[in-house]
């Protein structure tokens, strides 16, 4: 009998990492190369600006495709905080995927899971997002599974946004509207007259 791991919310689980590496060889030429194996890198290349352009391409793609999850471990904090060494921090916070090049070396790009102290201590970095955490009710179960599902929108209108069209008798009466204001009187000397 086999059975499928199946991911816990509350378990905590390796933050994951993505790196994209530019490498330089003696003849002129370069390589992409991918942490993840199965990623199809273009061949050896004397444009070096072509292979550097796929690279950052290719780092923004599995950032595209990754999800943050809530319950990964700080990536940093496994490895040891090796990537700021000087500066000491206790991981803590909500998880982030960030993105790390240095535009001055510009060859390695590196995506990882790590959690918001080490983000704000990592040079060259940027958020590209954060996990979501279900916010809990005194029920203790998500919210979501607690509120109504949403009133269906109306045909033909994208984001559920009614439309001007519409009349009144889709939804029922519209409130009254607020009266305008009368204009104040002026406080002090009308225009045009001098002292």
């Amino acid at each position: 009998m086999t059975t499928a791991y199946s991911e816990s919310p509350t378990e905590r689980v390796p933050g994951r990492v993505w790196t994209v590496r530019l490498t330089g060889h003696a003849d002129r030429t370069a390589t992409v190369t991918c942490s993840t194996a199965a990623c199809r890198m273009p061949p050896r290349s004397k444009d070096l600006a072509a292979l550097r352009a796929f690279a950052a391409g290719h780092a923004a793609a599995h950032a595209r495709a990754a999800t943050v999850r809530p319950n990964a471990r700080c990536h940093c904090g496994a490895q040891q905080c090796e990537a700021h060494p000087d500066t000491r921090t206790q991981c803590a916070g909500g998880v982030a995927l960030v993105l790390q090049h240095d535009p001055a070396v510009g060859r390695v790009w590196t995506l990882e899971e790590i959690c918001e102290a080490c983000a704000r201590v990592l040079p060259h970095i940027s958020v590209l997002a954060r996990a979501q955490r279900p916010s809990r009710t005194a029920a203790g179960r998500p919210a979501e599974q607690q509120q109504p599902p949403p009133a269906a929108a109306r045909p033909g209108i994208p984001g559920g946004f009614s439309s001007l069209a519409a009349g009144p008798s889709d939804d029922g009466p519209r409130p009254a509207r607020r009266p305008r204001r009368a204009p104040r009187p002026s406080r002090g000397r009308p225009r045009g007259e001098g002292r």
